[in-house]
């Protein structure tokens, strides 16, 4: 019997100290949400304040009823639209800073830009700048010419969006059409 004794206090005794404090974990996890909240409403406020800055930029123009048989059409991604030159200056108003899918249709009228989900908008041939190649815009960085992009003025602003095809062999046609169009407009205009 004096071998059960033993084990009876040792059965009896704590196994080990308390460890977890319920009240403080969960006063921290509450602190850690809040703090999380906070922040994303924060961000959410400024988004929309850029929204309001840039307040002034001119409803986007809707597609013509005809605009033509499609010279090129692609699908992809609509990565958004900067001020141009200044890849990081994101324009969110009009739903521009809107990252989507997008179906790009080039016509003799213009750039026809439509994005399930997001605001469609269209570029008219005169309203055309520039095409090239790059490698970021507004926060998104991908392989040196993995990205379309197309300056366009619309208002008193010069726009740079940025695109990326589904089959990134496209790109260069697209460069090398928009840049043709936009030279012979200018030249037409000249005259």
């Amino acid at each position: 019997m004096t071998s059960v004794a033993p084990v009876i206090l040792l059965a009896a005794e704590k196994e080990s100290a308390e460890v977890t404090d319920w009240a403080a974990r969960v006063g921290w996890v509450v602190g850690l949400g809040l703090f999380v909240a906070l922040v994303y409403w924060l961000m959410r406020e400024g988004w929309k304040w850029r929204g309001t800055l840039q307040g002034d930029l001119p409803e986007l123009p809707a597609a013509p009823d005809e605009p033509g048989p499609a010279k090129l059409s692609m699908s992809g991604r609509y990565h958004g639209s900067t001020t141009a030159g200044q890849w990081l200056d994101r324009i969110v108003a009009h739903g521009l800073g809107t990252r989507s899918r997008v179906e790009l249709t080039l016509t003799d009228a213009g750039l026809d830009v439509v994005r399930p989900g997001a605001a469609d908008f269209f570029v008219p041939v005169a309203a055309l700048r520039e095409a090239r190649l790059d490698k970021g815009i507004a926060g998104k960085v991908l392989t040196e010419g993995g990205l379309l992009v197309v300056t366009w003025a619309h208002g008193d602003k010069l726009i740079d969006s940025g695109f990326r095809s589904d089959h990134a062999a496209e790109h260069n046609e697209w460069v090398d059409t928009l840049n043709d169009m936009i030279n012979k407009t200018e030249t037409e205009g000249a005259r």
